[in-house]
């Protein structure tokens, strides 16, 4: 497939050679009936359990958007699962692998996909290996200091040497298409362009995947665990506190050592009363970069997909509850 430009690293040991279109590409297929999937896949077991890369692309993709194709990539395929075609009847049947604890999902930037998920089908996606959180996790265990909203975008993990180094000048072409009609990913029958810009949305996730893990430490993998079921959660609020959500994995008793125990991981949601979000956001953006810089937590916004008049913070249980102070200290202003 032509989008994805090559510096040339082997892969064969994880599934062939990703690098080469010219050496047994990993077959395409097209997924309307979920008798196309693979059996493992559907019913997931703890005799078989897999890691699987994994993508939302639609229209405006969030609680009221469209999903239009889920991606997943096998060592020995891909699948393009075709949400308009097969409709609520085919993602339905993904659900019992997306909320499986025996699957585990690799995916870059997790949140809006879960948050698409949850409000169209009901699915609370879980056990992600979310790659956006495990490279800020390695550059921290590299000692590099992360700064605030500096979050690695799946084009820059792609250009970076220590993982693919590939130029994915494809993704833009993509981006202008779906500025210039939104409802690019909603026209059937899929287009080479739509296939081949899909299939290469994952197909280099397991590669990285087997990267990433070899080098994260036991600290940084409990992170990568926790953080990455607080963003499925993120934008997916309900009113029973996600109580039917599966649970946030406990800190491990081998990190559980005096006086370096890592802290407790939580989400919390704060709303803004109406006219109050300029206040939290200040002049181009001055108030919340401050407090971004004054903790270490993460903090979201609804925005434009919603809800808009909720903050997300996810962190440290201190830091969470001393950004949240702060940003309440904005609203009272």
């Amino acid at each position: 497939m032509g989008g994805l430009k090559a510096t040339g690293f082997s892969y064969f040991d994880i599934c062939g050679n990703p690098f080469d279109d010219e050496a047994s590409p990993v077959p395409i297929h097209i997924v309307t009936n979920a008798s196309q999937l693979p059996a493992e896949f559907l019913n997931p077991s703890p005799e078989k359990q897999l890691v699987v890369g994994f993508d939302c692309e639609g229209v405006d993709l969030c609680r009221n958007g469209t999903l239009c194709i889920m991606q997943l990539a096998f060592q020995d395929a891909i699948y393009l699962v075709d949400a308009i075609e097969g409709g609520e009847v085919l993602i339905n049947a993904c659900k019992p692998a997306l909320e499986s604890s025996y699957i585990q999902k690799v995916i870059h930037d997790c949140k809006r996909d879960s948050e698409a998920l949850y409000f169209q089908f009901g699915i609370k996606l879980n056990n992600v290996m979310d790659t956006q959180i495990a490279y800020s996790l390695l550059e921290e265990q590299e000692g590099q200091t992360r700064l605030p909203d500096d979050n690695i975008s799946f084009v820059g993990l792609l250009a970076d040497p220590r993982y693919c180094g590939i130029s994915y000048q494809e993704k833009e072409e993509v981006r202008l298409l779906l500025r210039q009609d939104p409802k690019f990913w909603k026209y059937r029958p899929l287009s080479e362009l739509m296939v081949r810009a899909a299939a290469d949305d994952v197909r280099f996730l397991l590669y990285i995947y087997h990267m990433m893990m070899k080098k994260l430490n036991e600290r940084s993998l409990w992170h990568l665990a926790v953080r990455g079921a607080l963003y499925c959660r993120c934008f997916c609020i309900n009113d029973n506190n996600y109580a039917d959500w599966p649970s946030i994995p406990p800190i491990p008793d081998n990190l559980m050592v005096e006086g370096d125990a890592p802290e407790e991981e939580i989400l919390s949601i704060l709303d803004v009363p109406q006219g109050k979000m300029g206040r939290v956001i200040g002049r181009k953006g001055v108030s919340i970069l401050s407090i971004k810089e004054s903790c270490n937590a993460e903090i979201h916004f609804g925005g434009a997909k919603g809800p808009p008049d909720k903050v997300f913070i996810l962190g440290p249980v201190r830091q969470v509850r001393k950004a949240a102070a702060m940003l309440r200290g904005r609203m009272m202003d």
